[in-house]
């Protein structure tokens, strides 16, 4: 099976829709607003299963490898980190959870301001981004200041200082800071950057990264992915099983067992 066929999959024209208008409408102001109206986490309030629960019947529309709900992948991403990371069972709890952010779209979000690759705002678009030609009309592309190499950013300022692109990376990555959770902050880490592949398959904004984000994070983020983009062709599990024999226990082991706001 490809994966990533951004030229003829079957999905094609749904994709690039939603790329042609994420690409139109993600400015720095309109992140900025975004920030404003998700993070105040007053939407509602669910436990992870619930959550999970919820995204069942969600396509993502810039994938053109997924043809199954959402809350399948986060299992198979899961189960595929448990077999060959045994001993880190919270990787395999960011491995089950890290697409919560969709939930955005059960609130209202369009999707193409909550799922697809993410990148940096503030500086140039790179051009390896996928359908970059649709930056044309994006009002930032104008803007003197955001159209330079650095834009707003100092060199190798660290990634935690760049302004990234509205979506659920960033979404859930500030939902489980807020619910005290005690992931380990790498694993905080690869949930809030995993979409981000100009960065971890195309080695653009590099000049960006700090030292210890290039040696410490890139390698995580590239391992993550494979488990997220390879485990979409393995069978599909039983999520209830699964959840009621292990991940419900990690959920409490982790201090996400209860309510989690949104």
């Amino acid at each position: 099976m490809t994966f990533r066929n951004y030229i003829d999959s079957k999905k094609h024209a749904i994709v690039e829709n939603n790329y042609k208008l994420n690409h139109k409408y993600m400015t720095y102001s309109v992140v900025k607003d975004k920030r404003k109206k998700w993070l105040s986490f007053t939407k509602a309030q669910y436990t992870i299963k619930e959550a999970l629960d919820l995204l069942d019947s969600l396509i993502d529309e810039s994938d053109p490898d997924v043809h199954v709900g959402n809350n399948i992948h986060a299992f198979q991403t899961a189960e595929r980190l448990r077999k060959d990371f045994p001993n880190d069972d919270w990787l395999h709890l960011v491995g089950l959870i890290h697409d919560l952010g969709k939930i955005l779209t059960i609130f209202g979000e369009p999707q193409h301001f909550v799922v697809g690759d993410t990148y940096v705002i503030g500086c140039q678009f790179s051009p390896k981004i996928h359908f970059y030609k649709y930056f044309d009309e994006n009002p930032d592309t104008k803007n003197i200041i955001f159209n330079t190499k650095y834009g707003i950013y100092k060199p190798n300022c660290g990634i935690d200082k760049l302004i990234m692109s509205w979506g659920h990376d960033e979404y859930l990555y500030h939902v489980l800071n807020n619910s005290a959770c005690s992931i380990p902050d790498i694993g905080l880490k690869m949930v809030r950057y995993h979409s981000f592949y100009p960065l971890h398959k195309e080695g653009e904004y590099l000049h960006l990264l700090s030292r210890d984000d290039k040696i410490k994070l890139l390698p995580l983020l590239n391992t993550f992915s494979k488990y997220d983009l390879y485990s979409k062709s393995d069978t599909i599990p039983d999520c209830d099983k699964l959840w009621n024999e292990y991940y419900c226990h990690l959920c409490k082991k982790y201090k996400l067992d209860g309510l989690i706001k949104f």
